[in-house]
């Protein structure tokens, strides 16, 4: 006889946290269940509920011991969140002055957003999306809204042709509040999110990128473009940078805090040796290998823009950004037969899924192919 099965669900019924318990039917299970203190059945989310706290769950666990099996795998957090080493300035958001009729991000979420030490763009688009939900049920409190007001505000962001970027970004947001805030984890199992787009990689040539190279304004440009190209960084990587993290002897880069919170090694290019070396004569940085106005860390938007100007003046015709320059290291290595294991470590990938996307743009396979007009 198959061991029977009781799922646990986070629900938010009249306001307070409840365990919900979902189960196909059995006459063993429903008289137990029946048996729970204050036991209820919800119409709304079609299962049986008791009030959330440590000792009905206790008694949950007790209670079945050795007659069913308890599924928590929607009832406790799964994963742990990504940090970052630099403090994020949530308080600005706390700050701001309020402007009638519109609702601003609660005290709660910021704190929380805080605590979690989420990267600044991550924090941008939280507040961003969770006020663009809370604005549209502007003349409702936030504690009255359930499932299905989370559904149609989704449903009226699908027929506004919203990207499934920002939807999928606006269910993260939403999901924060009652997952993290209200700490009821896994809350919105049954929201289903858009189909992910599988979109390619821009992938620019060799000589395209060597031209942006020499198409840099100075020698503190053309390290930054190289080094986004050569070692395969991200923006905010390269940006966190310090001096003592260019290896010359071992001919290694270390990333310090990359996305997920991951320290790695990446390759060091020997022409940007020479080129690293002029440049720290030059500029002396201090705390960061790059640094602006007043010894501060440079901006991203400022390397977004360092990249664009160098393409123009390149005459690429392609829309460049700092992480087209690494799309182009992962595919250049690829194509010089490089093994994709090596790649996604050189890239921090934490799964080779995520790195064979650049087989698909990785044209030597191409070469081997004879086409059929010829």
């Amino acid at each position: 006889m198959d061991r029977k099965c009781i799922t646990l669900k986070n629900l938010l019924i009249k306001q307070k946290k409840c365990i919900g318990l979902k189960f196909y039917t059995d006459k063993v299970v429903q008289a137990l269940v029946n048996d729970l203190p204050d036991v209820r059945w919800s119409e709304e989310y079609r299962m049986s509920y008791i009030a959330n706290s440590p000792a009905n769950l206790n008694l949950i666990f007790k209670t079945f011991r050795g007659v069913a099996w308890i599924n928590c795998n929607f009832f406790y957090a799964r994963s742990n969140f990504g940090k970052e080493t630099e403090p994020v300035d949530v308080q600005r958001f706390g700050s701001r002055e309020p402007v009638e009729g519109k609702k601003l991000c609660p005290e709660s979420y910021l704190r929380k957003l805080e605590l979690k030490c989420y990267a600044s763009s991550t924090v941008n688009t939280y507040v961003s999306c969770f006020e663009a939900f809370l604005n549209h049920y502007v003349d409702r409190e936030l504690k009255d809204l359930n499932e299905n007001d989370i559904r149609l505000y989704l449903q009226k962001l699908i027929r506004e042709h919203s990207s499934n970027s920002y939807v999928n970004q606006a269910i993260n947001a939403i999901k924060f509040y009652y997952e993290v805030v209200l700490e009821m984890p896994n809350r919105f199992y049954a929201i289903e999110r858009p189909r992910a787009e599988e979109k390619l990689p821009q992938v620019l040539a060799k000589e395209e990128v060597l031209s942006i190279i020499e198409n840099t304004n100075n020698i503190k440009h053309r390290c930054i473009v190289s080094l986004l190209y050569s070692a395969g960084l991200r923006r905010g990587e390269v940006l966190n940078l310090k001096p003592d993290d260019i290896d010359s002897k071992r001919m290694v880069i270390k990333v310090r805090s990359g996305k997920g919170n991951k320290d790695r090694y990446t390759i060091l290019s020997e022409k940007l040796v020479v080129d690293l070396r002029i440049y720290y004569k030059e500029w002396r940085p201090n705390t960061f290998l790059f640094e602006g106005p007043g010894g501060k860390r440079c901006s991203p938007e400022s390397v977004a823009c360092i990249v664009r100007e160098a393409a123009r003046k390149a005459k690429i015709k392609k829309k460049v950004t700092p992480h087209v320059l690494r799309h182009s290291f992962a595919t250049h290595l690829l194509e010089n037969g490089t093994d994709l294991r090596y790649i996604q470590v050189l890239l921090g990938h934490k799964s080779t899924k995520t790195t064979e996307i650049y087989t698909h743009v990785a044209t030597n396979i191409f070469f081997k192919i004879k086409n059929p007009l010829d």
